[in-house]
């Protein structure tokens, strides 16, 4: 039996690669030439990085240009930096998160796909709608850059293209929306030469209705500034003089270079959605990732789950793939694996809106929670709670057996 993934997105690409390794013929279309797109998700949790080596992938994967990040650090007056998580006490080897380019992981990812005889990749490809066979969908009709179109018929067809999913709207099918209290504003500044020392945790910085988030990269550092739901016109008229300074007065130690930014296209608005579908398939159509869910960055889990999801819907239907059907039923067991550790993820982030980033940024509160702080101080184990939640996830996907393979 044949599969049409949509979308070479981490779920689509981790999905294709391993039913390739299971010998099942898959077809991944991908709607870009490349994966060159700046502010995508970066953060590659434990759980991905043991699945590396569960592969047989992890000294290539550990090859690519990539730095650690540290733990989320909190200045709280009159006491100084409290973090409020402990990564480096999970059970080594997998107790950090990898900053990797998406770019390069994709890439990485193509590679290692293109190597199985019965993956194919088509770039610059579009899936556009779905075809029908009565009441089943089989396949999808397509794109390319060139204005082709054609259609791709498949047993099963895999919806992995992202918040904005074609093949969902295409499926009739709607997410329950949450309600989210701010968007997100990416940019970069420079790193220094004599600043590659710096730890590499996670700064925050609050302000009265403003927050941002530096995260080191190897030469650069990636700013995340949270802003009220629906500012985004608002701020972007005010134009980037007033933007620099408020850069400058919410983190001071970046005074110095905040005119790098040249105007308002260096800043790059992430329109902040937290959703879910309530059922997650059709009769030969499954929906995976953040097409089945969209995940806030609080926590940066949105990678790593779509990629758990891709891992269990490889490990479930697999086998029934070769057999030669796919059931409804098959892909019903697919969102029951997935729809708890999804929930728990998705309740965290609705809580870290509720405590941290709504107070901050309606004026109510300049700092993190009290509760939080005490918690992160006196309570001993509290701060490894929400790094297992973060690295490893309520329940971590391992590589089934067909997809395994020495390292190299």
């Amino acid at each position: 039996m044949s599969v049409v993934i949509s979308g070479g997105g981490p779920a689509g690409m981790m999905l294709g690669l391993m039913l390739a390794r299971a010998g099942v013929e898959v077809t991944v279309l991908e709607k870009h030439g490349d994966f060159l797109r700046d502010f995508r998700g970066d953060t590659v949790h434990a759980s991905t990085v043991r699945l590396m080596d569960e592969l047989g992938l992890g000294r290539e994967f550990a090859e690519l240009p990539q730095s650690r990040l540290g733990n989320m650090v909190v200045p709280v007056p009159g006491v100084g930096d409290v973090a409020l998580s402990a990564f480096e006490k999970l059970p080594a080897p997998y107790n950090y998160i990898a900053m990797i380019p998406q770019w390069d992981l994709l890439d990485f990812l193509l590679r290692q796909a293109r190597k199985e005889p019965s993956f194919t990749v088509r770039m610059n490809t579009e899936a556009t709608g779905l075809i029908r066979d009565g009441g089943r969908v089989a396949g999808v009709r397509y794109r390319t850059r060139d204005g082709e179109e054609g259609e791709i018929r498949a047993a099963l067809t895999v919806a992995a293209d992202g918040r904005h999913s074609v093949l969902r709207r295409e499926a009739g099918l709607v997410p329950e929306e949450f309600p989210v209290p701010f968007d997100t504003w990416w940019f970069r500044l420079p790193r220094h030469a004599d600043e590659q020392g710096v730890p590499p945790n996670l700064a925050p910085a609050f302000g009265r209705g403003e927050l941002a988030i530096s995260l080191t990269r190897e030469d650069y550092f990636q700013i995340a500034y949270f802003t009220a739901k629906g500012s985004d016109a608002r701020l972007r008229a005010e134009g980037i003089e007033r933007f620099r300074a408020r850069i400058a007065r919410l983190m001071p130690r970046y005074a110095d270079r905040v005119d790098q930014l040249a105007g308002m296209d260096d800043v790059h608005l992430l329109d902040v959605r937290l959703n879910r579908l309530h059922r997650w398939y059709a009769d030969g159509l499954l929906l995976i990732g953040d097409a089945a869910h969209a995940m806030s960055p609080a926590g940066g889990v949105g990678i790593n789950l779509a990629i758990q999801d891709a891992v269990a819907t490889a490990a479930l239907l697999a086998e029934p793939l070769r057999r030669g059907r796919v059931t409804e039923a098959d892909l019903a067991r697919v969102q029951r694996r997935r729809w708890l550790p999804m929930a728990v993820i998705q309740r965290m982030q609705r809580l870290l809106h509720e405590v941290m980033f709504a107070p901050v940024l309606a004026g109510r509160r300049v700092g993190p929670p009290t509760r939080l702080v005490l918690l992160a101080r006196f309570v001993p184990g509290f701060r490894q709670i929400p790094s297992r939640l973060i690295a490893l996830g309520p329940r971590p996907e391992h590589a089934p057996a067909f997809a395994r393979r020495a390292s190299a």
